[in-house]
């Protein structure tokens, strides 16, 4: 044998153990790797970057010895292992309230144990203090940081576990469009998984593919979830024979949208399956929280928001002589009529231009019968009024209505009584057993974008999901959309 024989099949033989073949690595390594650690490098960096800003901004603001500088190291570190521990590096959901909720348990439990600790080597109240005020801003921080990563991941396509979905009724077909909008959610759809029958269905006229039958599909090393559209779906499935799905995640959808999706909990009722509903908004207990985080938080707010609203008032007064303030009546809790305090953002007029404009203009009417919103407002006034509109500071005045218990922070808008007759009789009742609020979920993502039906089911959501973690995420979405000023009129 040649010297170069002899080194090409020695080379055979140790290559594979100096060098893997990526081919074979990525047959071994399980669906979406590559693509999850790209989300928990992104994911970290951010909270990384995020916790060592708190901690540096606390230590300023307080004067906390950062005991010679490992706390911007330790700290960062320390959250991403908190973070990483409860799921949130799994790119694949929970969705955006339960992620609040699971980073605020995590600051906290990790805020309590740096003030153990630095309560073992003799810390100051300077230090108790930096400590506490690092936590409160690694959470918001955090939070806004994860907000940037997730849209970052978004737009590149590496957000949400790449799903299949088994069904291709009109169900499926609504499923896969809503986990489209919604990316968020964390489920991505790739295409259409053919049931028994072999029928494509109404999926055939979808964008997306269809991928074959389940068969056709395990073949594939790039579906993490599986998507069943019912439980119906899912026994029929084992009745073919083809057993379990051999999938690595399988979630079974319920299209209801009366059923809430957040916050359940399963029960084992013998050989079958319970789901166990909170309502938790309709507990009195909770009622008496909300109404303590409603004045903890208005209060404050009120008397920082006053010196705006007193130069919004002296604008007002200077670009159209008038009351700078006016009180409009809407439908609040149980029916009763409550009157909302706002700045004026038209003309005295209002009413007549609305009418004189909505008569001479058929396109515009349609508008207003869809949105109650028109795109070209002919009542608003010049400059100002369609500033404190876009930026909603027509709507600060209303801190008072929740400090006097008419509102609270977060809820259903109160609508005026034409705009709320658009709505069917149970939706009505629905509405009206809960307190409405000053911001909502409709204010956070559609806004005035959104129809009737978008704000029916939107509030429907809300309302059958409650929670103070749901209400906490909505206060700080409320901040960027309102500096956004997208979907405002």
């Amino acid at each position: 044998m040649s010297t170069s024989a002899a080194k090409s099949q020695m080379d055979a033989v140790v290559r594979p153990f100096i060098v893997p073949d990526r081919q074979a690595l990525a047959a071994r390594a399980p669906p979406g790797f590559a693509r999850r650690l790209k989300v928990i490098a992104v994911l970290a960096a951010t909270d990384a970057a995020a916790a060592a800003v708190a901690v540096l901004a606390g230590s300023v603001l307080t004067g906390m010895d950062c005991f010679g500088g490992w706390d911007v190291v330790a700290m960062p570190v320390l959250a991403c292992v908190a973070f990483a521990a409860v799921g949130l590096y799994d790119g694949y959901g929970p969705g955006p309230a339960e992620r609040l909720r699971l980073r605020t348990r995590c600051v906290f439990a990790l805020t309590m144990g740096c003030l153990v600790f630095s309560a073992g080597l003799g810390a100051t109240s300077a230090s108790v203090a930096g400590l506490a005020l690092t936590g409160l801003l690694l959470l918001v921080a955090g939070f806004y940081a994860e907000v940037a990563a997730r849209t970052f991941l978004i737009r590149r396509g590496l957000w949400g576990g790449r799903t299949a979905i088994l069904g291709t009724d009109a169900c499926g077909v609504v499923l896969a469009d809503t986990l489209l909008s919604q990316p968020e959610l964390g489920l991505k759809p790739i295409g259409f998984v053919l049931d028994a029958s072999g029928d494509p269905g109404e999926a055939a006229r979808t964008r997306l593919p269809i991928l074959g039958s389940i068969g056709d599909a395990t073949q594939r090393d790039d579906i993490e979830v599986a998507v069943v559209c019912s439980c119906t779906e899912l026994v029929l499935n084992d009745l073919a024979g083809s057993g379990p799905l051999p999938f690595p995640r399988v979630v079974v959808a319920q299209q209801t949208q009366d059923l809430q999706s957040l916050w359940i909990q399963t029960r084992t009722l013998g050989s079958g399956l319970g789901l166990e509903l909170r309502r938790d908004l309709y507990r009195h207990r909770n009622r008496r929280i909300k109404r303590i985080v409603d004045l903890m938080l208005a209060w404050p707010a009120l008397l920082i928001a006053a010196p705006v609203i007193a130069a919004v008032a002296v604008t007002i007064r200077i670009v159209d002589p008038g009351p700078a303030f006016f009180t409009h009546q809407r439908v609040g809790r149980q029916g009763r009529l409550i009157q909302v305090l706002k700045l004026r953002s038209m003309y005295g007029d209002a009413e007549h231009r609305l009418r004189d404009h909505l008569a001479a203009d058929p396109e515009a009417r349609n508008e207003w019968q869809r949105y109650f919103k028109l795109t070209r407002d002919p009542r608003i006034l010049p400059g100002i009024g369609h500033f404190i509109r876009r930026t909603s500071l027509d709507e600060l005045p209303q801190l008072w209505n929740v400090v006097r218990g008419e509102l609270s922070l977060v809820g259903p808008r109160p609508f005026p009584s034409y705009h709320y007759e658009g709505f069917d009789a149970p939706f009505q009742a629905l509405r009206q057993s809960v307190p409405p609020g000053l911001t909502g979920l409709w204010q956070v993502s559609s806004r005035s974008n959104g129809d009737l039906s978008v704000q029916k089911n939107q509030d429907k959501f809300y309302i059958h999901n409650w929670s103070i973690w749901l209400d906490l995420y909505i206060l700080l979405e409320t901040i960027p959309a309102v500096i956004g000023g997208s979907g405002a009129r």
